[in-house]
């Protein structure tokens, strides 16, 4: 959520709510510390902090938090695993369980990162 993150720069004032617990539920996005409080999300950089309001927390509801909140997670599994699979039943040899093992997992993971990617830039285009 970029477009909707709020920046408070910690040489303007060290902010953190005492009540905020530290969580390792989301994306870091290169900070070195985040916490929740309720539905707010606090990333901390070494010069500032950054915020937004989830919908749903993901310490209540993960699934929710997913659905409403990190789409692009649950569209990249569903084409790492529809995409692998396929990739696999239709182009490679069956008769090598090693080949057959190796060429699903790369074709998994280049489907899900190609989905996480279009569903993020579609996120932010609609954001």
């Amino acid at each position: 959520m970029p477009g909707n993150e709020i920046q408070v720069p910690k040489e303007l004032r060290e902010f953190m709510l005492d009540e905020a617990e530290e969580t390792f539920l989301g994306q870091k996005n290169g900070a070195y510390k985040q916490y929740r409080y309720g539905n707010l999300h606090i990333r901390e950089y070494d010069d500032k902090f950054l915020l937004h309001i989830d919908r749903i927390d993901p310490r209540k509801n993960p699934v929710g938090h997913l659905v409403y909140d990190a789409p692009e997670i649950l569209i990249s599994l569903a084409c790492a695993i529809f995409g692998g699979s396929q990739v696999t039943k239709n182009f490679f040899n069956k008769n090598s369980k090693k080949s057959s093992f190796a060429s699903s997992l790369i074709s998994s993971i280049v489907f899900g990162y190609l989905g996480y990617v279009a569903t993020k830039k579609i996120k932010n285009y609609l954001e």
